[in-house]
């Protein structure tokens, strides 16, 4: 985009403190309101951007130069782009053999506004500082950034709200996947049942790797019709918003616990924590990045992709369940396991999409912990 370009099309952030960040559209010519965190990957925007987890969120990208490899059906995380709003320094056009589409027209298709041309070192700074903030942001020019503060301060917001429910699939489905590129899979000789809060595709891929057929049930589905699918084990995945909005989900997670092995990961590990009597307190700034230090309780370091604004608290789980990893940066809780139940999750993104293949071994694990349940099989 040229500079007479950038001069017809300006925008700009609002963010609820009255701080304003001027810079021009790269995205879909629309308004909208957000949460706006940042993320510290220097790359895998794709995937960002189609994670169900960012839904009502405005991602800020650290890397100041985004967006040189183009967009790829195969790379996508879930049926669309699910981030309300997109932030960057720089916004180049492709050029990749993979790429099939500009970043640029992919925002524009799935009508989510972007920035491009603002000072993402200090919108991060503000966020590390003052914490995550409500925003709006305005490529149409049809309001001024004293009315767009104000619009920021009266949206709801993340809190106390349930959009694991907006995101989730209509219907259950069985995941159909062959492997890429000639890749041979296992034969799948277990059946889990996956319930869908936003879960991103390459979840749905390791599981599968892992041996396991999978089937998808929306975010409301009871307990007692997942246990008449007579699954093998149950996965609780990742998804946005914040985890004690989804009572339903807290609640089929305790009718479920003791009944069927199970794994979370994200929304999921925290949905775990909240049924076992633990609370969530909200982070300041959230953890979104795919170079995140975690550690075991054998002091093993992994680093780790994640995207999450909340964090399970050690509180209320004490003699139901051990805390398997920690937070590196700031101690917080990032895996669970129950003591006398074969349950298991963490808070990080083991599928690795984007980010580091450190944790892939949670999935073989979690099929081990099936087998151990079933020795029959």
């Amino acid at each position: 985009m040229n500079f007479k370009e950038q001069r017809e099309r300006k925008a700009f952030l609002a963010l609820a403190s009255g701080d304003v960040f001027y810079g021009h559209s790269v995205g879909a010519p629309v308004d909208a309101c957000g949460e706006v965190v940042f993320n510290t990957g220097l790359s895998g925007y794709q995937e960002i951007l189609s994670d169900p987890s960012y839904a009502e969120q405005f991602v800020v990208m650290t890397a100041p130069e985004i967006g040189n490899y183009g967009i790829n059906a195969e790379d996508m995380e879930s049926r669309k782009f699910f981030a309300a709003g997109f932030i960057v320094r720089e916004l180049n056009e492709p050029s990749n053999w993979r790429s099939e589409e500009s970043l640029r027209a992919a925002l524009v298709r799935y009508n989510i506004p972007a920035i491009a041309g603002i000072d993402t070192r200090a919108l991060t700074l503000l966020l590390r500082e003052g914490g995550v903030q409500k925003a709006y942001i305005c490529t149409t020019g049809e309001i001024d950034p004293d009315a767009a503060v104000e619009k920021a301060n009266f949206w709801l917001g993340i809190d106390n709200q349930d959009y694991a429910s907006v995101v989730t699939c209509e219907k259950p489905y069985e995941f159909a996947f062959e492997g890429f590129d000639g890749e041979e899979l296992p034969a799948a000789d277990l059946h889990v049942v996956a319930y869908d809060f936003g879960v991103k595709h390459n979840i749905l891929r390791s599981l599968r790797r892992a041996g396991m057929r999978v089937t998808v049930v929306p975010s409301k589905t009871s307990a007692e019709a997942v246990l008449a699918m007579k699954p093998d084990g149950v996965f609780f995945s990742n998804g946005p918003g914040d985890p004690s909005a989804v009572g339903y989900a807290i609640e089929n997670a305790r009718n479920l616990i003791g009944k069927l092995p199970i794994m979370g990961i994200c929304l999921g590990h925290q949905i775990i924590g909240l049924a076992l009597g633990a609370k969530t307190q909200k982070l300041k700034f959230g953890h979104h990045g795919c170079n995140q230090p975690v550690m075991d309780c054998s002091r093993a370091v992994e680093i780790s992709s994640q995207n999450h604004n909340y964090m399970v608290m050690p509180q209320g789980i004490e003699g139901k369940a051990e805390i398997t990893y920690e937070n590196l940066n700031d101690g917080s809780v990032e895996g669970l396991r129950l003591k006398n139940e074969k349950v298991f999750s963490v808070q990080f993104h083991p599928e690795a999409a984007p980010g580091p293949h450190d944790s892939l071994h949670l999935f073989k694990e979690f099929r081990e912990m099936i087998f151990s349940k079933l020795p029959s099989k």
